[in-house]
């Protein structure tokens, strides 16, 4: 599997590359979509969490929730672009034979490089904000690669999940927006008591979201938590990749 994808690493350059063009040329904004959909989020969150529902964070509450948003935003927008991948791409896959992963690996650095334009936008409001950086910032790339590598995982899995069964797409929005107000976002799961408090705290992406926080705006190494959350991204990788390709050559017949 590691070898095809050296192989084929130019049809994955060249496709990711199609599909950032797809995506932004006939748009006005281009990019700036990428800073202008979190930034209009923050605004409204801000509103209903210091306004009208107040919560306490560690840091400025417009840092707090873009960061959380900055982070969700790249899973949501990966996980919902590879979804579709294998479908929207039926000639292909039925017609030559190329690894299939390469759709939903494209998928998702695609969203990387919007990722990488927000972190501008964090950056800045932690500028404006005072929020300084730390040694902690080392982490940094860890907690990047555990949080790509827990997205494709499930890139992989939907996007086959998709090819099997179509109505997995339209569940998969609704999905996406429960997950969203289940995780550390934009309010701390922390602050939340009891039972469900409890369930909330086992949602592995808020490990994540935090230690995104932690190591950029708290300047704190990531908890105990994180150390289970990256284990679970590693083992639901690798197995989500085995079992795509253990079933890729069915995929034609599905298409």
């Amino acid at each position: 599997m590691f070898v095809e994808q050296i192989t084929y690493r130019e049809l994955l350059f060249q496709m990711t590359w199609r599909d950032l063009l797809l995506r932004y040329q006939e748009t006005v904004m281009g990019f700036g979509w990428a800073i202008f959909m979190p930034i209009v989020n923050t605004a409204v969150f801000y509103v209903v969490f210091t306004r009208v529902a107040r919560v306490e964070t560690p840091v400025p509450y417009v840092v707090f929730a873009f960061s959380g948003l900055w982070v969700w935003n790249f899973l949501a927008s990966a996980l919902r672009f590879s979804v579709v991948s294998l479908t929207s791409n039926a000639n292909l896959v039925s017609k030559i034979y190329f690894p299939r992963e390469i759709f939903p690996f494209s998928a998702v650095l695609v969203c990387l490089a919007d990722f990488a334009v927000g972190g501008l936008v964090l950056a800045a409001l932690m500028i404006w904000y005072h929020v300084p950086l730390g040694v902690n910032v080392l982490w940094f790339p860890f907690v990047l690669l555990v949080h790509v590598v827990f997205t494709t995982g499930l890139a992989l899995l939907l996007s086959m999940a998709n090819l099997f069964y179509r109505d997995v797409k339209y569940l998969f929005e609704i999905a996406i927006t429960i997950w969203m107000f289940a995780s550390s976002v934009v309010y701390p799961v922390q602050n939340v008591s009891g039972r469900l408090g409890a369930v909330l705290k086992f949602n592995p992406i808020t490990p994540i979201i935090d230690a995104y926080r932690n190591v950029l705006l708290l300047n704190h190494p990531p908890d105990l938590a994180f150390a289970w959350a990256a284990a679970l991204s590693f083992v639901l990788f690798g197995i989500a990749w085995a079992y795509f390709h253990r079933l890729e050559f069915e995929f034609a017949e599905r298409i």
